[in-house]
């Protein structure tokens, strides 16, 4: 079995206008990502996903041609099984022969951001076409799974200090969810208006249920540390991105200033940038996005960390179809995962993307039981809303 054919695209879905919300980065009125195909000799399709920005917060163009015109033709006649080798060819460049002989990574230029996620594209796609070729889930070739349902939270929580209670308990009402999150930070321009608005959510919901809050990292760390301080008796199951990721020590700062969990993970790429957030004793949950961090591999290694520093691991899933079920795959076969991010904002990326139906019922979502990562590409949707770049 060899690698035939390599194509990705530029997917924009429109969202219709009365589904649309705005955040921190803007108002979503698609919902965009790099969609990857890899055809093997014998037939076999994998689907595979990289990302460079949340919802119709960026551009595609750049990472579409880089995987259609640098990353593909090295992939053509590899044997796709080989997922960790490719993965490290990707990863160390021009060095990667010598790296494969001394048994450590390489230098090589201006590898994070757009290469990790064009690797992660990649790695998605091998898994989906190793898991096919031998007729099993994906989580199976990962060690196996620890249950045929995980929980799930609820992702969303846009809406002002009058209405933030409805909207949460609309999400509690459409999936029986225990847990919600929603967004707080520049969007609201000052953290006492975000705790006021933490502060509706949770007496609309009322203790049992758990209540997370993200801020994108938008945040200076003395901010940070006011709006915990203003929510200290909230109850937060954890405080997501409270700083900008570039900042870690900072980040450490604001952990270690309250008794609320910290959570981050989804703007880093690769194993080493995690092993950092861990040393500087940064978060208690990593939130590797599988698209991004350098896909299915790396979000094992990242979910192996985890528990080797008695971390918790929570996915980041705000997603297409390919980065969703991946993270699916890797929590049901991570020790130290524990819940699955479900969005509750418009995303056409998952819901219209693929044949099947992706629900959560009683706050809980099944891991998939089909071969490969367990999805089938709506071909008309795809056709309609991609471009080649």
């Amino acid at each position: 079995m060899r690698i035939k054919t390599v194509d990705a695209w530029w997917v924009r879905i429109p969202i219709e206008a009365s589904r649309q919300h705005s955040s921190d980065f803007g108002r979503l009125t698609t919902f965009d990502s790099a969609i990857l195909r890899i055809e093997t000799d014998d037939g076999l399709v994998g689907w595979g996903e990289g990302k460079n920005a949340a919802g119709s917060a960026g551009t595609y163009g750049t990472l579409v041609h880089m995987l259609n015109h640098e990353v593909g033709p090295k992939l053509i006649g590899r044997d796709p099984s080989d997922i960790s080798a490719i993965w490290e060819m990707l990863y160390n460049g021009v060095r990667h022969e010598t790296a494969a002989r001394t048994g450590h990574s390489m230098p090589e230029l201006s590898r994070r951001g757009l290469s990790v996620a064009a690797i992660s594209a990649v790695d998605i796609a091998l898994w989906d076409i190793l898991g096919k070729s031998l007729g099993v889930p994906v989580w199976k070739l990962l060690g196996g799974r620890k249950a045929e349902r995980l929980p799930a939270y609820a992702s969303g929580g846009w809406e002002d200090v009058d209405k933030i209670g409805d909207q949460l308990q609309s999400y509690i009402a459409a999936g029986g969810f225990g847990a919600v999150k929603m967004r707080v930070g520049a969007m609201d321009g000052a953290p006492h208006v975000s705790a006021a608005r933490v502060r509706a959510a949770r007496k609309s919901l009322g203790a049992a249920v758990e209540l997370m809050v993200d801020a994108h990292g938008t945040y200076t760390v003395a901010d940070a540390k006011r709006f915990i301080q203003l929510v200290g008796d909230c109850d937060l199951a954890w405080f997501e991105e409270p700083v900008v990721a570039d900042d870690k020590p900072g980040m450490a700062e604001v952990r270690a200033a309250g008794n609320v969990p910290i959570a981050a993970g989804e703007s880093e790429a690769t194993r080493f940038a995690f092993r950092d957030l861990a040393m500087l004793r940064s978060v208690d949950i990593f939130q590797p996005d599988p698209a991004f961090c350098g896909g299915i591999t790396e979000a094992m290694r990242i979910a192996a960390l985890a528990s080797a520093f008695n971390l918790r691991f929570a996915p980041h899933l705000w997603a297409g179809a390919p980065c969703f079920f991946s993270g699916l795959h890797v929590c049901a076969a991570s020790p130290a995962s524990f819940v699955v991010e479900y969005s509750l904002g418009a995303n056409p990326m998952i819901h219209d993307l693929v044949e099947e139906t992706v629900s959560v019922k009683e706050g809980m979502i099944e891991i998939p039981e089909k071969p490969g990562l367990g999805f089938t590409i709506n071909e008309r949707i795809l056709e309609a809303h991609a471009q080649r770049h």
